[in-house]
């Protein structure tokens, strides 16, 4: 039964890798597949209200972006003209905030699929076969989930993936940890191997040509039994160092990377070297390792010694914050890694994650150790850095001090002090940026607590009520310096500091995080508290 007309839908946030599900979705109703006809638009294109569609599928990715999320839900129901029936929605928020969606009254009739497409085709999207619904029949198919992913849909739409120009694949499913903070285990379950890697590239390479990178996303690789046998693997495809891509048409070859995208485990790789000289075969660029908190920095200074030691000298690492650390803990894994980079010469990128639960619908979570506004500075500090933190000593120290103190300091200023670091340093504001040092100095420990749970409790807007709050005069003297300016005030200011601004050269936008949550702004702010991302 062809010719059916299938919309694929992504909810139009800023995400670095295409939607590899509804790739597969659309390999399954292409032409060699069931032959339909299939559309991929990114957020409400309005042209598609001008077709009738057979079925309409959704996907989604985290869950703090459910707005985005619930706006393309209610728009695909649009489209379907109220046929709930018609509409299917899956991803990674849709399977961990499942109940939620599921509860929602408007969305009733909408078919939530939880996990992975890994069953046959009909009872993966739970199709009723009774209802003679479409494809129902199919029982036996090859599951979705390892269908050969679609690449032709990408040219549908005018956004462009910072990383497209690979191949995406996974060589194993799940985890064998069970990390409170992470989704991966009510996603994907134990760890498991898949079907060939080698069958995956090849089919890519006959159907839509070959790709400059590999990208696997795995959870946990070196858990693998077979992880010896998956690097030979990579090998064989090609992807040894300085491996390079010879394109017919194009004048010069482009070099090849590989790149496990979710990291690798320090608490593995330490037992070892063997991992990291099996990792030292490929064209690996940059080995990732998670440093998630203080505890596991022995096996990670390990790991990053062993990969000095066989020649792998780009890194780069997630650091989660906001869970059960404190600013104390994040501050002295960034300055582990200065101190490694020195030491040894290699370079570290960091990639600083605020840990926001699985199941929670915003970025509000504020961790027990953290507050509100020492939040927003860091997110500040790293909209300067644009989501790096670099492992030379200078930079560094410039954006988070050489000591915790000084880090400690920071969080505490106030955000146009931190985000207009030059100008209060060394320009105009140098005279109001020494009456705060002053006003803070006389700060006692117990001032600086009520300050950040002063801060914290309302919108800047209101700063200037503050004062009246304080317990201590010393209190009042420093709150009026947190006022935000005007952004009129700064605006004249931004546009000449941008054009002397010297930025470090940081890793390209293809090695950096998914997602670091440089954008988002606290819904209790407006817009004339959010200022723009220019370097300090």
């Amino acid at each position: 039964m062809p010719d059916r007309n299938i919309l694929l839908i992504e909810p139009d946030y800023k995400n670095k890798y295409p939607p590899l599900g509804l790739m597969k979705i659309a390999q399954y109703h292409g032409p060699r597949g069931k032959r339909d006809r299939v559309r991929f638009i990114k957020g409400r294109d309005p042209s598609v209200l001008e077709q009738a569609w057979d079925r309409i599928y959704v996907t989604t990715l985290f869950s703090f972006e459910y707005p985005k999320i619930a706006e393309t839900i209610d728009y695909a129901l649009r489209v379907a003209n109220g046929q709930a029936d018609k509409v299917f929605v899956g991803g990674i928020a849709a399977s961990l905030m499942h109940d939620r969606f599921v509860r929602e009254p408007r969305w009733h009739g909408i078919r939530f699929i939880k996990g992975l497409l890994s069953k046959p085709p009909a009872q993966a999207l739970l199709l009723d076969d009774f209802a003679e619904e479409l494809y129902s029949n199919d029982l036996t198919g090859k599951p979705i989930e390892d269908l050969i992913p679609d690449y032709s849909i990408l040219d549908q739409v005018e956004y462009r993936y910072p990383v497209h120009d690979a191949y995406f694949a996974y060589t194993s499913r799940g985890c064998i940890r069970k990390c409170h903070f992470c989704g991966v285990p009510k996603l994907e379950g134990m760890q498991r191997d898949t079907d060939s890697l080698t069958d995956v590239v090849k089919g890519i390479d006959e159907l839509y040509g070959p790709r400059k990178d590999l990208i696997l996303m795995d959870n946990n690789v070196v858990a693998s039994a077979r992880f010896k046998d998956i690097i030979a693997e990579i090998r064989d495809l090609g992807f040894t160092p300085g491996a390079k891509l010879h394109r017919p048409g194009q004048r010069a070859a482009v070099g090849r990377r590989v790149d496990f995208n979710q990291g690798v485990d320090a608490r593995i790789l330490c037992k070892d070297p063997m991992y990291l000289k099996e990792l030292s075969t490929i064209a690996l660029r940059p080995l990732r390792i998670a440093f998630d908190h203080w505890g596991v920095r022995k096996p990670y200074e390990q790991a990053v010694r062993y990969a000095h030691e066989h020649g792998l000298h780009e890194l780069s690492n997630y650091m989660l914050y906001n869970f059960h650390d404190g600013p104390e803990d994040l501050f002295e894994r960034m300055r582990l890694n200065v101190t490694l980079n020195e030491e040894l010469g290699i370079r570290i990128w960091s990639f600083p994650m605020r840990f926001q639960p699985t199941d929670r619908p915003d970025r509000g979570h504020i961790g027990e150790k953290w507050t509100r506004y020492q939040l927003r500075s860091m997110q500040i500090v790293l909209q300067a850095t644009h989501g790096v933190v670099s492992g030379e000593p200078e930079f560094f120290k410039r954006a988070f001090g050489d000591r915790f103190e000084d880090y400690r300091r920071i969080l505490a200023m106030p955000h146009d002090f931190i985000f207009n670091r030059d100008f209060y340093d060394k320009g105009p504001g140098r005279g109001e940026f020494d009456d705060f040092e002053s006003a803070f100095n006389r700060l006692t420990d117990t001032d600086v607590a009520e300050l950040l749970g002063l801060l914290s409790s309302r919108d800047p807007r209101h700063f200037h009520t503050l004062p009246d709050e304080a317990d201590s005069d010393a209190l009042r003297a420093v709150l009026p310096f947190y006022i935000p300016k005007p952004k009129e005030e700064w605006m004249p200011i931004w546009r000449a500091a941008k054009a002397k601004t010297r930025e470090e050269t940081g890793p390209c936008e293809e090695e950096r995080v998914e997602d670091a949550g440089l954008d988002y702004e606290d819904p209790s702010e407006t817009s004339d508290s959010v200022m723009p991302s220019i370097a300090a």
